[in-house]
């Protein structure tokens, strides 16, 4: 162990905000996977009481065919 592992600042908490209630959940649930023509796709998240609820969605990857 290091002196900067035990000074360094701790890491900041992952959280997101939730895509059906608008609130943040420091534990999110990917539920769609937005592309986008001009930029980086968008995922979007929902906290564990609505991921539930929802119909999974594709990710990438999933729709491609095997190669």
């Amino acid at each position: 162990m290091t002196r900067d592992g035990l000074t360094a600042k701790t890491p900041a908490e992952f959280g997101a905000v939730c895509c059906i209630c608008r609130c943040w959940t420091l534990a999110p649930l990917p539920v769609r996977y937005v592309e986008r023509m001009s930029g980086a796709p968008i995922t979007l998240y929902a906290c564990p009481p609505h991921a539930e609820t929802l119909t999974p969605a594709p990710n990438p990857g999933e729709l491609e065919a095997d190669t």
